[in-house]
């Protein structure tokens, strides 16, 4: 396990006392676990950085459904496209076995506004919403050309979500991957409203704050009421118990209104669905009480 702790300019510092607490309880959730985790979490406030398997590559799966949304935004700001701009989406355009709540509700196709395609995409992960704004885009080469273009560089997005579902194929998930300091790195700008124009960066804030999925992750054991903005991503189980992701990645306010970035990926574990989750959860929770008590 490899574990960095840094200061604001990400340069290797002298680790305070409770950050380093921070560090052995977070140790403690992940020892003797049959998994690689990896951590990056960043505090706004005391601008500190916490990275664990920072440097290794995690498939992201539906995480990567954040990356597309910026792009796709990114083309709103231009003026290529509107939000309110009507998308013509075809029965032809919803992938049989896709996770695709658009397409349980739409079956024979629709009309939709550009705003709720993206919806769809980032609340709800909808594999054929994020198929669509790759097509729109012109695949997903253009998704990573532009996020290698905001000078984060260690992520690659090479696979649509019809192809990393597809059966037997469970390997490619793997092509599409980013580190924990390659997330963070790309959280924080966002936060800092480094990416995109102030409408279309409240719009995808708002967006991340009403995702439905993955409650039993980063929300989990949080006071309620948190304000949490985030984006998940899950691989199926492989016949050997075997789960290539279970991903949450997002922010998290605390009680005094400040925020910290945290993403946590469980990558190829045997632990099962609600022991990764867990693992998710617990990471979470630490961090929002160390940061609530230090801010």
């Amino acid at each position: 396990m490899k574990i960095y702790l840094l200061v604001a300019s990400l340069l290797i510092a002298s680790v305070p006392s409770y950050a380093q607490s921070l560090q052995e309880k977070i140790e403690r959730v992940i020892n003797g676990k049959k998994a690689t985790v990896g951590v990056g979490i960043y505090d706004f406030g005391s601008r500190q950085t916490l990275t664990i398997n920072g440097d290794e590559h995690m498939p992201m799966q539906s995480v990567y459904k954040f990356h597309v949304a910026l792009a796709i935004l990114h083309e709103v700001d231009k003026g290529r496209f509107k939000l309110t701009q009507k998308m013509r989406v075809k029965k032809s355009d919803l992938t049989p076995g896709l996770h695709s709540p658009m397409g349980e509700d739409y079956p024979n196709g629709v009309d939709l506004p550009l705003s709720e395609l993206i919806r769809y995409m980032v609340a709800e992960s909808d594999g054929s919403a994020c198929d669509y704004l790759f097509r729109l885009l012109g695949g997903p080469k253009q998704v990573d050309t532009f996020i290698h273009g905001l000078g984060i560089r260690d992520v690659a997005i090479r696979e649509t979500e019809a192809v990393m579902q597809a059966r037997g194929n469970w390997d490619i998930q793997y092509a599409n991957w980013t580190t924990p300091k390659a997330m963070l790195s790309l959280l924080t700008r966002f936060y800092q409203r480094n990416v995109l124009s102030p409408s279309s960066h409240d719009f995808l804030w708002k967006t991340m704050v009403s995702t439905t999925t993955g409650e039993n992750r980063l929300k989990k054991l949080l006071p309620a009421g948190t304000v949490v903005a985030h984006k998940t991503g899950t691989s199926a189980t492989r016949e050997d118990g075997l789960m290539g992701a279970v991903n949450d990645a997002g922010f998290i306010i605390l009680p005094t209104g400040k925020c910290i970035a945290i993403s946590v990926f469980v990558t190829n574990s045997t632990e099962g669905i609600a022991t990764n989750e867990q693992i998710i959860a617990d990471i979470a929770r630490l961090a929002y009480d160390h940061f609530a008590r230090s801010n």
